[in-house]
């Protein structure tokens, strides 16, 4: 007798403005009009598009949980099976989002995760690696170089105003006046020309 099929894990990884969020709801979309239930999760940290929504940078939206600890993501699904659950800016929930994951995936919901697998500097970014390691289905993403329009695995944290540097850290959110999509060559270089280290 052929078992079921299980739950499936997807993952969308890459550097900000690699389209992660975008390419996240268009799938969203898709499964809805292949009639799935599909619930969306944010997280709170992320209030670019309000309240209760999840916003792309080119401005597509839909409405989500915003949410501010894995475990949340169970509290508020209280019971209800979804046929999908589709997850925002898994970093910023931390490693502890990876059980969560997997009490879901063996309750028979699929998912879909979507979020940033390098810092600012250049490191993995954890949970997204160690998500992508045993996901079904990973998706890396690049954005395009500020500085030459080649792929761009990375971003950088842009100076200060005052020319001094941010300290980043990996609960800070933000855009293109925060932020710079970099390729391998250009991704020690500062915003002036010269480079970093």
């Amino acid at each position: 007798m052929r078992r079921p099929e299980a739950a499936r894990l997807t993952v969308i990884a890459g550097p900000m403005f690699a389209g992660k969020t975008e390419e996240l709801l268009r799938r969203v979309h898709r499964s809805r009009l292949a009639g799935l239930r599909v619930d969306v999760i944010g997280h709170r940290l992320d209030d670019r598009a309000g309240p209760g929504r999840l916003s792309t940078h080119i401005g597509r939206s839909t409405p989500a949980r915003m949410l501010g600890e894995a475990r949340d993501v169970l509290e508020v699904l209280d019971g209800e099976r979804p046929d999908k659950l589709a997850i925002d800016e898994a970093q910023f929930f931390g490693p502890s989002i990876a059980p969560v994951i997997e009490q879901l995936l063996e309750a028979g919901i699929d998912v879909e995760v979507a979020g940033l697998c390098v810092t600012y500097d250049g490191e993995p970014f954890d949970p997204v690696p160690a998500l992508m390691a045993v996901a079904e289905e990973a998706v890396k993403l690049t954005a395009v170089c500020a500085v030459c329009g080649a792929d761009a695995a990375f971003h950088v944290r842009l100076a200060g105003e005052a020319g001094d540097a941010l300290r980043p850290t990996a609960e800070q959110v933000g855009g293109s006046e925060s932020y710079q999509a970099r390729c391998r060559s250009h991704r020690l270089q500062r915003p002036d020309g010269a480079r970093n280290r």
